[in-house]
């Protein structure tokens, strides 16, 4: 028998399991943002609490060329009960087809339900339902917007049946709850609601609500990540007690009155301030807050934004700027010293020069000794300039036997000055015999330097008996240096960082962070070593390690043998002093020189001097020493190999001959220049020539 009266309420039949279940259907279904998401779950629970095998959602619908179906929203199966299947689409031909059908269409728009037996009915709907086994059936519409949507079925698959009221009223709850859902989800305040609710969830920025009392009544995944709280642990905890760092919470009972009291002045504005995570680490945020009004109720809407990124790349960029305005810095220090080099070398040219022959044809002991003493403190100054020159000026590494016991005396020169202004006495231990090694001379002094500076800045906080001891040594394959002092020393927490560039521990104005690091690259290029040790009983050492090579110094085989194979000179140099002193030392050694303080054309000087070798001076106003050289060769090609370049800038001189094919380098000798100094280049061009032939 079919059923198609509306169901009547019967408060006297108790049937819980259904009453409970349409309950929590509807509530689901009102706080649902999404109630497509919920049905699947609403439908079990309807048909487990109905004892029923099959519970489906029809929906109606225009589909292009078939008219108006019966189409499936969604269902659930018993899939404990064989032969039960998803229901049937059942087209708008169909229904016209079958009286049953329309009659059921029609009450279904009117309201009525559908209920009975599969024995009772006929047509399509009969063998449909044999074929699935269905047994018993009730079908209620579902109406939204004043239109049938569709409707909402149970099957019994195994029992005959007939439903009672309250099961038929459940089941209408149900399908009004579902109705209003439909007509929420396509209402626009609801499409709102659900646009909110996405942006909370995938904001990356932390969105916390918390009420009037200071109570948290949302947090978003963001929130969950920069604060390490989870969402289900931190919802009804109070705001002060979790994300308000500690030193803020002081006069406050809760986060209420931190809101009212201190917090107020947050609202409207967009400010940096610090919180805290679940880890009690306090940390960098950007804060934005809104008052909200809703209904009685007062609500704190808080968007967060983690700044430590952002701090560790302003913090880079700061570094990476600094190092920038250092290496300007430097070059632009390399430049000034290269121009202060030439103009002092020059004069220190002719100081070294004269002394030297003052020495050579002084008649008393007295006047000898005096004039050595003035070329020792003149060839001292010409050191310590070129240290400074080689400090500063950046080029590549050039590696040449070098002694580290004249490595570090020419530090101890260039730091002097700092030591005993300080009143800091310098203990020096140099190994016996040179201890040589493959390596930039320069660029080991700007080490060994350092170590020195370094020690003389740490000795400043030490009241008295400052010291600093200098050692050199040979271990095996490698020889070395170690630069000691007696300071404070270096904490432990910080020592695995002092080779970091940019880390410093001294006052602000007084170190850059980048010496100990410079110190560090430049070792590694010479595939050597370098650390820090613990002084006793208290300091610090510095400890520089290379490989020791046995290689004989270039030239000094044959430094001090005279050519009797050169016997003409010509020396262009704009200053008349310095190539009046080279004249001098020259004559000394037998080579008759022909002086030009400008120069005008290349066959005019050989024809007027017809050299055996030409020394010029590299920076000369107008034609400078490579153009020189470069007019030099068009005339005679043979002169690539009796050509020495006169510069006190032998950085900017090395640059200047390495741009040139290797075969046509001229040698060059350094101001200010020695005796022996002069010596070696006329060796290297008789060296030269020999090989030439």
């Amino acid at each position: 028998m079919i059923d198609t009266t509306p169901p009547s309420l019967d408060p006297g039949i108790d049937a819980p399991g259904i009453s409970v279940a349409a309950a929590r259907a509807a509530r689901r279904l009102r706080y649902a943002h999404d109630w497509l998401a919920e049905i699947d779950g609403i439908l079990e629970m309807l048909g487990r609490a109905l004892n029923a095998h099959r519970s489906i959602l029809f929906r109606l619908r225009e589909v292009q060329g078939q008219g108006l179906t019966q189409s499936i929203a969604s269902y659930w199966v018993d899939e404990g009960v064989a032969g039960v299947g998803p229901p049937t689409v059942i087209v708008q031909a169909v229904v016209q087809s079958d009286p049953l059908l329309e009659q059921i269409a029609e009450e279904g728009r009117q309201g009525k339900m559908f209920a009975g037996l599969t024995r009772d009915i006929d047509g399509f709907l009969r063998k449909d339902f044999e074929k699935q086994r269905i047994r018993s059936f009730v079908s209620v519409a579902v109406f939204a917007h004043g239109h049938s949507w569709g409707s909402l079925a149970i099957n019994d698959c195994i029992e005959e049946r007939l439903w009672t009221d309250e099961e038929k009223a459940a089941l209408e709850i149900v399908a009004l709850a579902i109705g209003d859902a439909i007509e929420r989800s396509q209402s626009d305040h609801h499409a709102g609601e659900i646009i909110r609710s996405a942006m909370m969830q995938a904001s990356l920025d932390a969105i916390i609500v918390i009420d009037e009392t200071g109570k948290i009544i949302e947090f978003n995944p963001a929130a969950e990540t920069i604060f390490g709280y989870p969402r289900s642990i931190i919802i009804g905890k109070d705001v002060l007690d979790t994300i308000i760092p500690e030193f803020y919470r002081s006069g406050y009972a809760n986060g209420g009155e931190y809101m009212l009291g201190r917090g107020a002045p947050m609202v409207g504005r967009r400010l940096e301030t610090v919180s805290q995570n679940a880890a009690g680490e306090v940390f960098p945020i950007e804060l934005t807050a809104f008052e909200i009004k809703a209904a009685d109720r007062r609500l704190f809407l808080a968007s967060i934004r983690d700044l430590r990124e952002r701090r560790r790349a302003e913090d880079e960029i700061n570094r990476q700027r600094e190092k920038l305005h250092q290496n300007e810095k430097m070059a632009a220090m390399g430049s000034l010293l290269a121009g202060v080099s030439h103009e002092l070398n020059n004069p220190l040219a002719v100081v070294v020069a004269q002394s030297t022959l003052l020495h050579e044809f002084a008649a008393d002991p007295q006047t000898k000794v005096r004039a050595e003493k003035v070329r020792a403190a003149a060839e001292r100054c010409g050191r310590i300039v070129k240290s400074f020159l080689g400090m500063v000026r950046l080029h590549p590494t050039e590696q040449v036997t070098t002694d580290l016991n004249q490595v570090v005396r020419a530090a101890l020169e260039v730091t002097a000055y700092g030591a005993r202004s300080a009143g800091i006495s310098i203990d020096t231990d140099f190994a016996e015999g040179g201890l040589p090694v493959l390596a930039d001379p320069d660029h080991l002094t700007q080490v060994a330097a350092n170590f020195l500076v370094n020690s003389q800045h740490a000795l400043a906080a030490v009241p008295k008996d400052r010291r600093i001891r200098v050692r050199t040594f040979h271990r095996g394959d490698a020889a070395g240096f170690s630069v000691e002092d007696n300071g404070p020393g270096i904490a432990p927490e910080i020592r695995h960082r002092i080779f970091e560039s940019y880390f410093t521990t001294k006052p602000v104005g007084v170190g850059t962070g980048i010496g100990l690091s410079i110190s560090r690259s430049i070792i590694e290029r010479h595939q050597g070593r370098i650390w820090f040790e613990e002084a006793a009983p208290q300091g610090a050492r510095f400890v520089v390690e290379l490989p020791a090579t046995t290689r004989a110094g270039i030239g000094a085989a044959r430094a001090g043998q005279a050519s009797t194979s050169l016997r003409r000179a010509l020396i262009v140099d704009d200053e008349p002093d310095v190539a009046g002193s080279l004249s001098d030392i020259l004559e000394l050694m037998g080579i008759k020189s022909t002086v030009m303080t400008a120069w005008t054309s290349a066959a005019e000087a050989l024809a007027a001097a017809q050299p055996d070798i030409v020394f010029s001076d590299l920076r000369m106003p107008g034609t400078g020493g490579i153009a020189l050289y470069r007019e030099l060769l068009d005339e005679r090609a043979d002169f690539a190999r009796r050509f020495v370049l006169v510069t006190g800038d032998m950085i900017g001189a090395r640059a200047e001959v390495d741009a040139l094919a290797p075969h046509l380098r001229p040698l060059i000798l350094e101001k200010p220049f020695s005796t022996l100094d002069v010596r070696g280049a006329l060796a290297a061009v008789v060296d030269q020539i020999a090989l030439a032939r």
